[in-house]
């Protein structure tokens, strides 16, 4: 058995879409960054990178290399599961958490969860995506950002 953990930050900004566990959530402000930056995403894929012992995100898609650039995320979630299914192991469950002020996510959170494990390829009960708001503290509680964490128990096959 082995245990991963994920996080990822990135900065709301206008004129992007927001992307978080591959759903377009309708708000005024979206994530900036090189791909899609859907944060939940990433923070799964570093999870699950880091039970394998396999380094993090960019060492697959660097954000220097410009064929990433505006990437789909869950492109990238199926090459890490890929990896996870060629190393020899199975997704046991995942458990997600996203710390945002705004928008609210309650309602997005069962369409995450199940586009989450349609692509890993699991049970849409084995992965779990809850939501925590800033408390209007730091970066996050101004509006600023949004942040993801992600925690997965793998096993051998």
């Amino acid at each position: 058995m082995r245990v991963g953990i994920g996080y990822d930050i990135h900065q709301l900004c206008k004129d992007r879409p927001l992307i978080l566990g591959g759903i377009d959530i309708p708000h005024t402000h979206g994530l900036d960054g090189h791909s899609d930056a859907d944060a939940l995403t990433h923070a799964v894929c570093d999870a699950l990178l880091g039970a394998m012992n396999e380094g993090d995100l960019g060492r697959y898609y660097p954000s220097s290399d410009p064929q990433y650039k505006g990437m789909n995320s869950l492109e990238m979630l199926k090459g890490v599961s890929g990896k996870l299914a060629e190393r020899g192991f199975r997704l046991v469950n995942l458990d997600t958490v996203i710390i945002a002020q705004g928008p609210r996510l309650g309602a997005f959170l069962t369409d995450m969860a199940t586009c989450l494990a349609k692509v890993l390829g699991v049970d849409a009960d084995l992965v779990s995506v809850k939501v925590k708001s800033g408390d209007h503290i730091g970066a996050i509680g101004r509006l600023e950002g949004i942040a993801a964490q992600a925690i997965c128990l793998i096993v051998s096959k």
